[in-house]
């Protein structure tokens, strides 16, 4: 996905496909210290379920990156993205062990604008959950 997409080759309805993010729990810790967010829920499973979680979870915002990731890749230029919003829906649970959590994102090209841009909507799960909905990005392509 490195190759910087044309407006040309881009069709409304056209699908990207998925791509999975595998989250661990030294992802999360990673995150805290450059996000700055250290809430126990995202690092301390003790923590996490004394607060009714079912165990660590991972940062809204960390979610929202990997789809910014998503669109970023897919596009091969990160100052392509102009917009970008979704809304949290469900949790990614990430267990303690070598596994962790998968966060898979797809997306579809929903509109194709006039202006070179497109808008792009992403479907992000974790398992059987929607973890963003309302996710879209609006991708200025050459």
């Amino acid at each position: 996905m490195a190759a910087t997409v044309k407006y040309d080759e881009v069709e409304a309805g056209q699908e990207i496909p998925a791509v999975e993010y595998r989250v661990r729990r030294v992802d999360l810790v990673k995150y805290a210290g450059a996000s700055g967010d250290f809430n126990p829920i995202h690092w301390n499973e003790r923590h996490a379920k004394a607060v009714g979680l079912p165990d660590v979870i991972a940062h809204g915002m960390y979610t929202m990156a990997q789809g910014g990731r998503f669109v970023t890749d897919w596009a091969g230029d990160p100052g392509a993205v102009v917009e970008y919003g979704v809304r949290f829906s469900s949790m990614v649970v990430v267990p303690d062990d070598d596994q962790g959590a998968t966060i898979t994102i797809s997306g579809v090209v929903e509109e194709k604008r006039e202006d070179k841009r497109v808008v792009v909507a992403l479907t992000a799960k974790s398992g059987d959950a929607r973890v963003l909905s309302r996710a879209r990005a609006v991708v200025q392509l050459s």
